[in-house]
């Protein structure tokens, strides 16, 4: 609907000139509603390149609705600065600088190791908060891991402890009370000594035997004195653990190499033979890399491929890496929208009145018309935004007009990739309607970061005061590339401000031009003329006639309020007249277009005559068409 916002300018943006808006509220006289409707005026300077437009907005008083609208008429003056000489960059690579084509093709050499590596259909990666807690998960198993360890080790150390701490207690036992242990301290150091001598065995076999074998050994050497009913051990205990240790330790140090070497030459030659195959065998080929097509466009391989990277890399200040991640995110959300079944998909046309694509530009460009004053229409605007299944719905309608004018377009390095968005804001329901400022917001947001450099330029027509001022208070957040796109026109402006762009042929006639919809007798090849009447002034137009043919002509004047009236005169002197139409004053609300024709049975001309008695320069719109008469 409009152009994206947020889109850096590209480095290779032609010189634009200045406009400034300037905003005068008044009451206006044929307008109902209480909102004044600006009026837009141009003055250009005298260099082409340089030059500043002022559009001045003044409407006439109305003293049936001055009492309704005081706080109209006192709104102050509002000053608009933007530039309005947006001018498409080549997309004929040899053209570009030499900077553009490095950046192109380092774009291309990343998005073919993306799609060697499958990459574009690969699953999203997991959010930032996913893999922090995958990581404290895993950091607390390791804590858990250790923690255990460590408990293993203390229950060691104070049993060890213990051990030598018991042996003076068997040497402070009264010999009154243990006669039988007087040789007992002598016998304690010495187990001590030897118990030591074990512990340090063990350690050394812990780097030769696996860990499980010798926590089991230490494990069964503690635990078979630890179990007594006084809590002591005896020497007679000792000597046993010492024996036992002594007993059972070697043997597992010497099992445990033939073990380790009566299996790994068995896996190894189990395993040679599977080494062989494999080597014997053909290796398996790499699988080839995925095809990805955006607005039906694959992303490399086609010569239409290379305009597709520009408008990501303008969109993002030629910097490679964000012109690639932008390319990345728009296919995945594709995938996700399902623009290829989208496009399928029948939501109706109830919205073709609102929504509509009419003709071309001066350029070649497509020129698509958004009508917001459609959505006046109570029973349109519920249909479209009543709740949220209905906004998703429009949203998808939105998508799909879009994609499928998209398809339409000539993606060659000379051909016509943009389009021009016509927005009338005429009897619009404002930012006051939450549901549809909302759907148009993230109508943009997908806009701009999906569809980039798609606007050739934005046009707004019959503007009221209200979207200035809120233009105004967006400008700022624009780029200058987005606001070189940017043309404003009051009521009084819009058609001519239209035909400063579109040919009156191509122009639908409400918005001043002479296309319309059935019309079999003139189409948009037949060319326009513009003719401006002065204040005043008399304005006649000769129609030559050959006898036995059939003359044809439309005409309007923007605005109308003059005077028409046609006649036939044969070539022959001093011959009659003949009243074609007779003359009649025409005001604003007479048909926007009048048709009219005549069959000539000789020679001679029709004359045409505009008479403009305003003290306004009036525009005149007309073509004709000459027909043979069948016989």
């Amino acid at each position: 609907m409009a152009e994206e916002t947020q889109a850096p300018a590209a480095t290779s943006t032609p010189a634009a000139t200045t406009e400034e808006v300037v905003v005068v509220e008044k009451p206006v006289t044929e307008s109902p509603a209480p909102v004044p409707e600006p009026e837009v005026e141009e003055k250009k300077a005298e260099e082409p390149k340089e030059k500043e437009e002022v559009v001045a907005v003044e409407e006439q008083p109305k003293e049936a609705e001055e009492a309704a609208a005081p706080a109209a008429a006192e709104e102050p003056e509002l000053k608009i600065a933007q530039s309005v000489s947006f001018k498409e960059e080549s997309n004929d690579v040899s053209e570009l600088p030499e900077a553009q084509k490095k950046a192109l093709e380092e774009l291309k050499q990343l998005i073919q190791e993306a799609l060697n590596k499958h990459e574009f259909t690969a699953p999203p990666p997991a959010p930032p908060a996913k893999e922090e807690e995958k990581k404290e998960e895993e950091a607390e198993k390791v804590v858990e891991i250790k923690e255990e360890a460590a408990e293993k080790t203390a229950e060691e150390a104070p049993i060890t402890e213990e051990k030598k701490e018991e042996a003076p207690a068997v040497e402070a036992t009264p010999a009154a009370e243990a006669p039988a242990a007087e040789a007992a301290p002598a016998a304690a150091v010495e187990e001590v000594k030897k118990e030591e001598e074990v512990e340090v065995k063990i350690e050394d076999k812990k780097e030769d035997v696996k860990e499980e074998a010798t926590t089991t050994t230490v494990a069964d050497v503690i635990a078979a004195p630890a179990v007594d009913e006084d809590g002591a051990k005896t020497v007679e205990a000792i000597e046993e653990t010492i024996v036992a240790v002594a007993s059972t330790d070697p043997p597992a140090a010497e099992s445990a190499p033939d073990a380790s070497s009566s299996t790994k030459p068995e896996e190894t030659k189990t395993e040679e033979p599977k080494t062989e195959e494999e080597a014997a065998a053909p290796a398996a080929p790499p699988p080839p890399p995925e095809e990805v097509f955006i607005y039906g466009i694959p992303l490399l391989g086609d010569d239409r491929s290379d305009v597709i990277l520009l408008k990501f890399l303008r969109a993002r200040d030629f910097k490679v890496k964000d012109a690639f991640t932008m390319i990345k995110n728009t296919v995945r959300w594709r995938k996700e929208f399902g623009i290829d079944s989208l496009l399928e998909e029948d939501l109706g046309n109830e919205l073709e009145k609102v929504v509509f694509t009419k003709g071309v530009d001066k350029e070649g460009h497509s020129v698509c018309y958004n009508v917001y004053g459609g959505f006046q229409d109570k029973e349109l605007y519920q249909n479209c935004f009543g709740d949220d299944e209905k906004s998703k719905k429009f949203l998808r309608w939105r998508i799909q007009f879009l994609e499928k004018s998209i398809r339409n377009l000539d993606f060659s390095p000379t051909g016509i990739c943009t389009i021009v968005q016509i927005n009338d804001l005429k009897n619009s329901p404002g930012p006051l309607k939450r549901e549809l400022r909302q759907a148009t917001n993230q109508a943009l947001t997908i806009l701009q970061d999906n569809y980039p450099e798609f606007v050739a330029r934005q046009v707004f027509i019959n503007v009221p005061w209200w979207y200035l001022a809120f233009n105004k208070m967006i400008s700022p957040f624009l780029t200058q590339r987005t606001k070189s796109k940017f043309v404003f026109a009051g009521p009084s402006k819009s058609a001519e401000t239209l035909f400063k762009y579109i040919a009156p042929e191509q122009v639908p006639v409400q918005y001043g031009g002479l296309s319309k919809d059935g019309d079999h007798e003139f189409t948009t090849s037949d060319a326009v003329t513009e003719i401006v009447i002065k204040p005043a002034a008399k304005h006649t137009i000769e129609l030559p006639a050959t006898e036995s043919c059939t003359l044809v002509w439309e005409l309007r004047v923007l605005g109308w309020e003059v005077s028409y009236g046609a006649e036939f005169s044969p070539s022959v002197e001093n011959g009659y007249t003949v009243i074609v139409s007779k003359n009649r004053k025409l005001g604003p609300t007479d048909e926007a277009v009048i048709y009219d024709s005549f069959k000539a049975g000789e020679a001679g001309k029709v004359v045409i005559t505009i008479d403009n008695q305003s003290g306004k320069k009036k525009k005149l719109l007309y073509r004709t068409k000459t027909k043979p008469v069948s016989s």
